[in-house]
């Protein structure tokens, strides 16, 4: 295992936790058996690969069909084969092991994919396609394919220009929200502003700068360990700083709250975003932009949704990472009463190499949730 450079704690006065397994077993009786695109490699393509790589989309080649994937065949195999692709990096030997959006590999399908570049790549007969999968065409919302109908509102962002070559820009706009009226939030979706921009959004994150804001998670800029911001008026502190309303990444869908919670919205209020954009060999404009689904007038939610981020880095000072070594910083949130957690998002960049998610119970017993690297 590998160096673990960042960990990110959680403090608990009581946090069950129920960690299931996955076990694997390889395949019988077919080792001999041809291993073609069509019957075999296409459905494993659709389902973990193929959000990525089609046209239009981040990734640097379609895998759409048989003539896109034959010329990567021996690269793919090398990639699966690694376990880096696709980009799923959570250790299967410790913590929670079931996720509804797991998109990594079983041994089984990593095992066909090295067996069809290991017969040659076949390609095998076209009547064994599976249906082609919905792609992403119009630069619809993932919501109206699946039946929520049109957003009730729309708020976009500036655009940037982005050159063909260029160093990545973290660009920082502001929208208003053209709001007469408190509403209550039900379901929200960011996506970038056009099809080509989806080539140079590496992520998008939409803050919303509250107006009502009574517990003070608007203003977390005190420096110190795990603490919300770092002070000192750095443009990253007051970023992070403020509760988000949602954050987008390629593959991402969209955010519909539990029934009975919801976030509300006041005339006023603002979104600040924060997006990480990058060059990829050609001039493109681009921002984001994001759709909002309202409850019913007069439709309350019982509870108030907030989203706001922790970190396992201090910011009230610089990460130092000396020549031939390796640095581990830790951040600490304690809950004050027994929680759900729901999901974990490490976020890296280049130096980035593992991340971890551990509870520390009550009893002072120590639990891994999860180790990502």
């Amino acid at each position: 295992m590998t160096h673990r450079s960042l960990r990110i704690q959680v403090l608990s006065l009581a946090a069950p936790v129920v960690v299931s397994g996955l076990a694997f077993a390889g395949p019988a009786g077919d080792a001999v058996r041809p291993v073609t695109f069509a019957k075999d490699v296409a459905p494993i393509l659709q389902a973990k690969c193929q959000e990525c790589h089609q046209p239009d989309s981040i990734a640097p080649m379609s895998l759409l069909t048989y003539q896109d994937a034959r010329p990567w065949a021996r690269s793919i195999k090398e990639r699966v084969a690694s376990r880096q692709m696709p980009p799923w990096h959570i250790d299967k030997t410790v913590g929670v092991q079931k996720f509804k959006n797991d998109m990594s590999l079983t041994d089984d399908q990593i095992d066909t994919i090295v067996r069809w570049v290991d017969q040659g790549a076949l390609q095998g007969d076209p009547k064994d396609l599976p249906p082609p999968r919905p792609l992403v065409r119009d630069n619809e919302w993932k919501a109206v394919r699946d039946g929520f109908g049109p957003p009730d509102l729309v708020v976009k962002s500036a655009e940037y220009t982005m050159p063909a070559q260029h160093q990545d820009v973290w660009f920082r706009p502001a929208s208003d929200i053209p709001l007469a009226e408190a509403r209550w939030v039900k379901l929200v979706e960011i996506r970038p502003s056009s099809l080509k921009a989806r080539k140079i959004i590496h992520h998008s994150i939409a803050h919303l700068v509250l107006v009502d804001d009574p517990d003070a998670v608007n203003q977390g800029t005190t420096a110190g360990p795990g603490r919300r911001g770092g002070g000192g008026g750095d443009p990253d502190d007051i970023v992070n700083a403020r509760p988000q309303l949602m954050e987008w990444a390629i593959g991402k869908g969209y955010d519909l709250y539990r029934p009975g919670t919801g976030k509300l919205m006041l005339p006023g209020e603002r979104i600040t975003w924060d997006q990480h954009i990058h060059a990829v060999g050609e001039e493109i404009t681009g921002g984001s932009e994001i759709g909002v689904w309202f409850y019913k007038k007069g439709e309350e939610p019982k509870k108030r949704s907030y989203l706001v981020g922790f970190t396992g880095i201090d910011r009230s000072k610089m990460l130092d990472i000396p020549p031939n070594s390796f640095a581990m910083t830790e951040g600490f949130t304690v809950l004050k009463e027994n929680a759900v957690i729901e999901n974990f998002q490490p976020h890296f960049h280049l130096r980035g190499k593992a991340m971890e998610v551990e509870a520390i119970l009550p009893d002072g017993s120590r639990q891994v949730l999860s180790y990502v690297g």
